[in-house]
């Protein structure tokens, strides 16, 4: 069993707001203090014979199993179950699995598998709080009946373009349907044919009967199940009819006890509709006060990435990306793959915070938590990722020394790493000027620089191919120079060069990984999305690194020196060859996220 809440390894956020208000002021009249919880399907039975659960609020987390989480899941993640967290409640672990045609046990998995990554756990000593919409189909049939037979639902046969055109406008009242007065007994019957598969698809459909006149759309007599031959990934064949999301969500509420049911602004005006059908099913006696109250909060617009769960199946459908994980994506699994820590996407969410109005945030905002993340934990190391040739002339053939350097300059804790040096090495091809310009303080014919962690040494010139292209720097050490030794001070020079030994370096696959889009917000307006996808993207090379790295694990984050922060690539990487991915740079060069 994982641990319990209170020990979660997620720390609950403490950003006062809007819901947390909502939340206190009912913990301070005590409004829930007298629900109950039997760990069971709270049908008002259930409810009365449960144990009292006083003080503690239910949040969940709704997803629908018909794709991968994205980084506007985690914020959702992030805030039912910080609050739960905070408040010693629960947070369910809940999938709407509604709609068969859609979903797969591939994304149920995942998502389990996301939430777990995060630092999040739907279970305890005491509970397990792992739901299916599927679970209730029963409930929410039984309960599709009792509306019909108290008048508040009816079976409509009208086809879609019917329904459509006299649902009216937002300036027009809709129209009632011809067959919205059938007596209780027809609709009954004929919902029962629907269950039993008597009927084709599209040809009726189970309406709520609220108000065709209401200005609220959402309240014009809503759709409440249709029939779909369709196998479930869960429940086989066994149902022909299936509930529409608005129906079965507010009931999968107040099955589960829930308090706060936290939704994003576009369910704002579907709040009316989650009332009154709970209103009604409590007065059929299935829900005991106080119902669940739903709270809308916005969502994460994010720049430079799109949340959209159709566009990212045409990213990956089209080629752009080569699947869910691509580290380009901002899915849960992609930034996962990244390099992103479940703490830096724990952080961004907190910094963000939550709001009642739509606004955007910029992605150098999620890139900061990540270098902010990263900074304490990250052991450095030396890569070359466009290398050059560097051959000191005077050092002694077939000698090779060890140089030492902290793996976390600000944790000595952590101790050193030994890599060698010797009279051949790959330095960076951008850090050698046989012209150079104003200003240029690395190598250049003449000019002396430090070997970072080993040797001063001057430039002596350069060796050139038949096109005149520079192949090799060659340059003399000063052997008294070596960092960390008595004489070392005594040089004083104004370049620090990182290198690696040619005959030692670990060759290996980088990726260097960029922002998805060029555009901040791409397929904005009547524009198509791909139209401003980022050539430079990703950039596949193979570099020279510090020969340590061969060890590198899984999932094992680095701060390449001056280069940024690199991952072992979690898919990639194989025993002493590991693939790395940038994760993000050391500093932003899109000119947002900045204190």
């Amino acid at each position: 069993m994982s641990k319990s809440p209170a020990s979660s390894t997620a720390q609950p956020a403490s950003t006062s707001n809007f819901i947390r208000a909502a939340i206190d002021e009912d913990l301070a009249t005590g409004y829930y203090a007298r629900r109950t919880w039997g760990g069971k399907p709270a049908t008002a039975d259930a409810q009365r014979a449960g144990a009292l659960d006083p003080a503690r609020i239910r949040t969940r987390f709704p997803p629908e199993p018909n794709g991968y989480l994205h980084i506007g899941h985690a914020k959702s993640i992030c805030l039912n179950f910080g609050l739960a967290l905070d408040y010693g409640g629960r947070c369910h672990m809940r999938f709407d699995d509604t709609n068969p045609e859609k979903e797969e046990q591939e994304y149920v998995d995942s998502i389990l598998d996301s939430v777990r990554w995060l630092g999040f756990s739907w279970e305890d000593d005491e509970e397990n709080n792992l739901y299916f919409a599927s679970d209730y189909f029963d409930h929410f049939y039984e309960m599709a009946e009792w509306l019909i037979q108290a008048g508040h639902a009816y079976v409509d046969s009208q086809n879609s373009e019917e329904m459509r055109a006299n649902r009216g406008t937002l300036t027009e009242a809709g129209r009632n349907s011809p067959f919205r007065d059938r007596s209780p007994e027809d609709n009954l019957r004929l919902f029962r044919e629907m269950r039993d598969g008597r009927h084709p698809e599209g040809s009726h459909v189970l309406r709520a009967k609220i108000d065709m006149a209401s200005p609220n759309m959402n309240m014009r007599d809503p759709a409440l199940y249709r029939i779909r031959f369709a196998s479930h990934h869960r429940t086989g064949d066994k149902w022909c009819i299936y509930p529409m999301y608005d129906y079965a969500h507010p009931i999968e509420d107040a099955l589960e006890n829930i308090t706060h049911s936290l939704c994003t602004l576009e369910f704002q005006d579907h709040r009316p509709l989650y009332d009154w059908l709970l209103e009604r099913l409590a007065e059929g006696g299935f829900f005991d006060k106080p119902l669940p109250q739903q709270i809308e909060f916005a969502r994460l617009n994010l720049t430079y990435t799109i949340t959209s769960k159709r566009k990212l199946q045409e990213l990956i459908r089209s080629g752009h990306v080569d699947g869910w994980d691509d580290p380009r994506m901002t899915t849960v699994v992609g930034l996962r793959r990244r390099g992103y820590t479940p703490e830096s996407i724990r952080l961004f969410c907190d910094r963000i915070g939550v709001s009642k109005a739509d606004s955007w945030v910029d992605m150098g905002t999620l890139e900061l938590a990540l270098r902010d993340d990263l900074e304490g934990k990250a052991a450095r190391a030396v890569a070359v990722l466009d290398p050059l040739k560097l051959i000191i002339t005077n050092w002694p053939e077939g000698k090779v020394e060890d140089c030492e350097a902290p793996v976390h300059p600000q944790r000595p804790e952590r101790g050193k790493r030994v890599f060698p040096i010797s009279r051949e090495l790959w330095i960076e091809r951008e850090d050698f000027a046989e012209t150079p310009p104003k200003g240029f303080f690395r190598l250049f014919p003449g000019n002396r620089v430090r070997l970072r962690y080993g040797y001063v040494i001057e430039c002596t010139g350069c060796e050139k191919d038949a096109d005149g292209n520079v192949i090799a720097v060659h340059a003399t050490y000063f052997d008294d120079s070596k960092s960390g030794t008595a004489g070392a001070d005594a040089y004083k020079v104004k370049g620090n060069l990182h290198w690696v030994s040619a005959a030692h370096a670990l060759d290996a696959e980088v990726r260097l990984y960029d922002r998805l889009y060029k555009d901040p917000h791409p397929g904005a307006g009547d524009t198509d999305h791909l139209a401003s996808l980022n050539p430079d993207s990703k950039k596949v090379i193979r570099a020279k690194l510090e020969p340590t790295l061969a060890a590198a694990l899984p999932d094992d984050r680095f701060q390449f020196e001056r280069h940024g922060y690199f991952v072992a690539d979690r898919v990639d990487s194989k025993p002493g060859a590991p693939v790395f991915n940038r994760a993000v740079t050391l500093k932003d060069s899109w000119g947002g996220g900045k204190r």
